[in-house]
């Protein structure tokens, strides 16, 4: 991939990357005008070797979270009453793996599309008595709890989670 012009292939690639063009583009902006046949990996591996560009400006989740962020502000500016937490100081799970909370002291469960290793079906639960936990059912058809957060949930805390579960289950298969 040495080349003579690969100093100022890399300063067309960081100039271009500045304005947001992606690998992709660049990949054929670059063949063309320098008449090279870099593979798109070739690019890519250049690209990331360059110094000058701000990586963290080209990714979408966190600019998604700072309009997130901004939307709550003017919420919480509106409505002062609307940014008040009631769970603070209790430990937090990230967004992706907690459950929902629990409307009203009600169990939720959630099935994970992106089944755990060695299971058969796992996800996510939220019991009315307000723990958390990850669920799974193994191979054999067991039930098991893990990372669980809080206080150890009582019978009617199983009882609840098993029916709902179950409920879950019938409406992702009707009922079979």
């Amino acid at each position: 991939m040495a080349n003579a012009n690969e100093a100022e292939i890399r300063k067309y690639m960081a100039s271009e990357l500045a304005k947001g063009v992606k690998l992709s583009d660049l990949q054929g902006m670059v063949n063309a005008k320098f008449g090279v046949k870099y593979t798109y990996m070739d690019i890519r591996i250049m690209a990331a070797e360059l110094d000058s560009v701000d990586w963290s400006a080209r990714d979408p989740k966190p600019q998604a979270n700072q309009e997130a962020a901004k939307t709550q502000e003017k919420a919480e500016a509106a409505d002062p009453a609307a940014g008040a937490d009631p769970a603070a100081g209790e430990d937090v799970l990230e967004p992706e793996s907690e459950a929902a909370p629990a409307a009203g002291g009600k169990t939720v469960v959630e099935i994970s599309k992106l089944v755990r290793p060695g299971a058969a079906l796992s996800g996510t639960v939220k019991f009315a008595s307000g723990s958390t936990a990850d669920w799974y059912v193994d191979q054999m058809g067991r039930l098991g709890l893990d990372k669980l957060i809080g206080a150890e949930p009582t019978e009617a805390d199983v009882r609840e989670f098993q029916l709902e579960l179950n409920s879950q289950v019938d409406k992702m298969y009707g009922g079979r």
